[in-house]
């Protein structure tokens, strides 16, 4: 019988570590009534998250309400361990100077759509856990 094992809280720089290393995750955003998910290619600078968008749901998400939610996850390959990380902030598009640095990140499309619009999540709070995933399924006798 599996042990039950309690989530650890990661620390600030934890999280931060894994959202270096990723570059795919969801953001959440308000769109008038509604709150909508949106998978995403994204880039770490300065304690924000930055990600390119066309015209659309998302970018007018952000500009009618800058609240937003992004996470990342993973289940660790050959283990029954997993982690989640949850920033929150504000996001805004960015103009000028910061618009063009932007080409200097590891940030490109991953599909072939034309997507000139840049957005930043000023992150406002930092959030992860690593759990135990007990699988209990995986430990029954088939019939």
């Amino acid at each position: 019988m599996a042990t039950s094992t309690a989530p650890r809280i990661l620390t600030e720089t934890e999280c931060w570590q894994l959202l270096d290393q990723e570059e795919f995750g969801r953001m959440a955003y308000h769109l008038a009534d509604e709150v909508h998910i949106a998978p995403v290619n994204y880039a770490t600078d300065r304690g924000r998250l930055v990600f390119r968008t066309a015209e659309g749901s998302k970018l007018l998400g952000v500009v009618m309400n800058e609240d937003v939610a992004f996470e990342i996850d993973r289940i660790d390959d050959g283990s029954d361990s997993a982690w989640s990380v949850i920033a929150r902030g504000h996001a805004r598009i960015l103009e000028g100077q910061e618009h063009r640095d932007a080409d200097n990140l590891r940030l490109r499309p991953w599909t072939s759509s034309n997507k000139h619009n840049v957005v930043a999540i000023d992150v406002t709070e930092v959030t992860g856990r690593r759990f135990h995933l007990a699988r209990p399924w995986q430990q029954m006798i088939p019939d």
